[in-house]
């Protein structure tokens, strides 16, 4: 809920507006995870919101680490198949949703949906989930071979940040875990005004990144909306060898999306990058290199190699490192910053393209 819900939601059950305010102070900047914790709100108004509210914070149902740090998150969501509702925490809304009748449309089952916490020196990143599944149908991303499975609403995306170990410390978010992002736009920007809020997280925006296969309505609406950076899945400059990997190209050519992108301004605080995921003897070469530094001259921008990491089925295996930074070098050499982004996760599934929402415990 945003500053004027919380309010209204106190004023439902006959408290006065500040209640609202202190509600915002210990859910966002306090990061309480319990009723008990609200020690400046009577024990008669906490009685009176549980009556009629949830906080709506579930734990995680399981977590794995990696080697290298990297912390992977398991999480049970109910997501709708329809239209969402954003953040409607109602007790009612949460029940009917176990049972298969939540609000937003039919069929509202247990789903599994996965977070990711990256470590760093000065930093902790948490790679967020928009969606359980993916329409997108990448084929070389486990979550795109998952399928759809429902909208995440601003409560899940929210719920993410607020109930791991790390909520406390981390310091940015990408928006690159399971999901399109601007397929769920109307939850992830909640989610945003959330996290931006002086009333809520009270982040910078340049703290957030939202990353997009290239869906065009809705891209416009978070450039003109939002000042969060931008990434953009490009893996191929190649119009129709892009398509044999990303079935939305025929949707949204990137020629398309690079045209939008381009009436805005990123020569400021909102950075526009471009991963680009190597594919060993599909996209690795100096013919690639420069199909894609023609495709982007002139637009102030970064690109990130990616390495990829194998999944069953799939025909090609990641390219060599000798390719990866003769491709990186290239770009720089044409004045287009490149870089190799380190893997993290791998050992756990929990790299670029390998979550799934897998649940493997009993239920």
């Amino acid at each position: 809920m945003t500053l004027g819900e919380l309010k209204q939601a106190a004023a439902s059950c006959g408290l006065k507006p500040f209640v609202g305010a202190q509600l915002a102070d210990w859910l966002y900047a306090k990061r309480a995870t319990s009723w008990d914790r609200m020690v400046n709100i009577s024990k008669a108004a906490k009685e009176a919101l549980q009556e009629k509210y949830d906080l709506g914070i579930s734990r995680p149902v399981g977590s794995s680490i990696s080697t290298d740090g990297t912390k992977k998150y398991l999480f049970e969501v109910h997501p709708a198949t329809g239209k969402v509702p954003a953040a409607d925490m109602k007790k009612g809304l949460s029940e009917g949703m176990a049972d298969g009748n939540g609000a937003g449309g039919p069929a509202c089952k247990k789903e599994y949906i996965e977070a990711v916490m990256i470590p760093e020196e000065d930093r902790k990143t948490l790679c967020v989930s928009s969606q359980a599944g993916c329409k997108m149908g990448c084929k070389f991303c486990m979550t795109g071979r998952h399928g759809f499975h429902g909208q995440l609403d601003a409560a899940d995306i929210l719920n993410q940040f607020l109930s791991i170990d790390e909520a406390a410390d981390l310091t940015n978010t990408v928006f690159m875990g399971m999901g399109e992002p601007l397929d769920n736009y109307d939850a992830v920007a909640r989610a945003i005004e959330v996290l931006t809020a002086p009333w809520g997280f009270a982040w910078s925006p340049k703290r957030i990144t939202v990353s997009t296969i290239g869906v065009l309505p809705t891209l416009k609406r978070y450039l003109d909306e939002q000042r969060c950076h931008l990434a953009v899945s490009l893996h191929n400059p190649f119009p129709e060898e892009r398509l044999e990997m990303m079935p939305a190209q025929k949707a949204w050519d990137i020629r398309d999306v690079l045209d939008l992108i381009r009436q805005y301004d990123f020569t400021g605080q909102r950075r526009v990058s471009f991963e680009y995921t190597m594919f060993a003897g599909f996209n690795d070469d100096k013919r690639h290199a420069d199909a894609l530094i023609r495709l982007l001259r002139g637009l102030e921008c970064r690109v990130n190699l990616i390495r990829f990491h194998r999944i069953p089925d799939f025909p090609y295996d990641c390219a060599s490192d000798a390719a990866m930074e003769a491709f990186r070098d290239r770009l720089n050499n044409h004045q287009i910053l490149c870089t190799i982004r380190s893997s993290r996760g791998e050992d756990i599934l929990a790299a670029c393209g390998m979550l799934a929402g897998q649940h493997t415990s009993a239920d």
